[in-house]
């Protein structure tokens, strides 16, 4: 094996691990976030998992560079291995629109809720002030404060965590399994 083949190669190897690890992360984290209505981590993982799709294109190109040194097109492996990170790269195209809906879905209900606190009545605050602390509470729920979004919105992105953890999972797998074959075959 050659310089370039081992320099080829290691490239590869870094890119993979420094782009394929940091952005399965990013996607596994999403669905927790959208649960918590975390807008300002949602906003950074949808950032990172933009940036490190993009760089994952590097693991691709590096894999093309090193099968064009090696004249290793002709393995079955290889186009398996190819075929199957293409379609995590559409899968990744696919999470990052659902976490681009859910961002805007989050946004949309805070935004509604900020409406509804300011064009509520002042009184309303003073009653629960004039509770005493020893009173009995009669809510079944935890309690709602002020600036939290309405318990109704509780929906709010599940359709969207569901996809992304589907997806997330399923590219997940693919990963590991082009692992396998790259370890196996390599």
């Amino acid at each position: 094996m050659s310089f370039t083949d081992r320099l080829v190669l290691w490239l590869h190897i870094g890119l993979a691990i420094f782009t394929i690890g940091p952005v399965t992360l990013a996607i596994m984290s999403t669905p927790r976030y959208i649960r918590q209505r975390n807008l300002v981590v949602l906003r950074y993982l949808y950032r990172t998992t933009r940036l490190f799709a993009i760089f994952s294109l590097g693991v691709l190109i590096a894999g093309l560079i090193l099968a064009r040194l090696k004249n290793d097109f002709s393995q079955p492996w290889l186009t398996v291995s190819m075929t199957l990170f293409v379609v995590s790269l559409v899968l990744l195209v696919l999470i990052m629109r659902d976490q681009h809906r859910a961002i805007g879905t989050l946004e949309d209900a805070h935004a509604s809720a900020v409406e509804a606190a300011a064009a509520a009545p002042r009184g309303a605050g003073q009653a629960v002030a004039e509770t005493p602390a020893g009173a009995a509470d009669d809510s079944s729920g935890p309690a709602q404060l002020p600036g939290d979004p309405p318990a109704a919105g509780a929906h709010l992105g599940h359709v969207e965590r569901g996809r992304i953890a589907s997806l997330g999972g399923v590219t997940a797998l693919i990963w590991l399994v082009i692992l396998v074959l790259m370890v196996w075959n390599g």
